[in-house]
């Protein structure tokens, strides 16, 4: 049965900057490779794991900077498999986590970005589920 320790080395290895929102895409670095792929991230382990979308706020010196997603796995179990990307930011903390809604027909933003993550963790999942 797959799980988040299972799912969570081949999304990793899937990430990179053809996979980041397009905003965060002259930042990506190799050695933080979750940078901007929280949201594709996310709708990629609710599709194999279930459960809900969670938006929260990230905010630096008091003030709103970005937004981010994570899961709620349905034990209950909340995992954000892209919270390491904010090691290099000082003072960043994500607050606010809300349940929020998929678009029935899929992403708005980022779909190309999600499309290409989740074929690249399907192909990485067959061998494991064969």
């Amino acid at each position: 049965m797959l799980n988040v320790e299972t799912l969570r080395p081949l999304v990793e290895a899937a990430w990179g900057r053809d996979t980041c929102d397009p905003v965060g895409r002259d930042e990506w670095r190799p050695d933080n490779p979750s940078g901007s792929q929280c949201g594709v991230t996310a709708l990629v382990v609710q599709d194999l794991l279930g459960g809900d979308l969670i938006h929260g706020e990230v905010h630096m010196n008091g003030a709103m900077v970005w937004n981010h997603y994570w899961n709620r796995l349905p034990d209950g179990a909340e995992v954000d498999l892209t919270a390491d990307q904010f090691r290099f930011l000082d003072g960043a903390t994500v607050t606010n986590g809300q349940v929020v809604h998929r678009p029935p027909d899929g992403p708005r933003r980022c779909r190309e970005e999600y499309e290409l993550l989740r074929e690249r963790v399907l192909a990485a999942l067959a061998p494991e589920q064969g």
